[in-house]
């Protein structure tokens, strides 16, 4: 990484809240070690924007909304297949908060996702449906964004997904490696490198 970036370059940090952490409810494996790693990473940037997944209680993604099924299991919604999670990230609880020790104070705005009960919402561009926009690309596009580098959690899911779709809406992507965790949730990691590569994610 560069020791100062572009006044074009904007830090996403993605989903770095207390039930992804060590002990929360959907804990990603070693998720705290990102903490430090962003906290450099925000130096050298002008411009940090941080996402936060805002459940609703009885969210269509949890198991517990689904008799029968068990956290991990995938099945077939309207919007496509959908992994079912823990609840996790409820709003209003500690889970949802963003994590203690990520203290950015200069971050400028907050896209909170995944608060429709009935549409997932990984992507921090667009939710899960493919239809309906967080409103992020016209915000970054209107500021003179144009490229976007991501870090957080979880580095298959969430990151993946808003690295793809920060592509799609026509800004450079770049996934800072070291400073994102993932689930890896039967070779969903490896997948979603294959994916951004070949959508022309940069890796760093």
């Amino acid at each position: 990484m560069p020791a100062r970036t572009s006044p074009e370059d904007v830090l996403l940090v993605i989903d770095v809240q207390h039930d992804f952490l060590p002990g929360g409810a959907l804990a990603v494996p070693d998720g705290g070690a990102v903490i430090a790693p962003i906290l450099r990473l925000a130096e050298s940037f002008d411009h940090v924007i941080l996402t936060q997944d805002w459940h609703p209680p009885g969210h269509v993604s949890f198991a517990s909304r689904h008799p029968g099924r068990r956290p991990f299991e995938t099945i077939a919604l309207g919007d496509g297949e959908q992994v079912l999670w823990p609840d996790h990230c409820i709003q209003g609880t500690h889970g949802a908060r963003i994590a203690d020790g990520l203290d950015i104070p200069k971050a400028e705005l907050v896209i909170r996702k995944g608060h429709h009960p009935g549409t997932d919402s990984y992507s921090a561009f667009r939710e899960a449906d493919r239809r309906t926009p967080t409103g992020l690309a016209g915000y970054l596009h209107e500021r003179g964004f144009t490229r976007v580098f991501c870090a957080g959690l979880a580095t298959d899911f969430c990151v993946a997904w808003t690295a793809l779709d920060a592509r799609r809406a026509g800004f450079e992507a770049i996934v800072v490696a070291d400073a994102c965790r993932a689930i890896d949730l039967q070779g969903s990691l490896a997948r979603a490198w294959a994916e951004m590569a070949a959508a022309g994610v940069r890796r760093a």
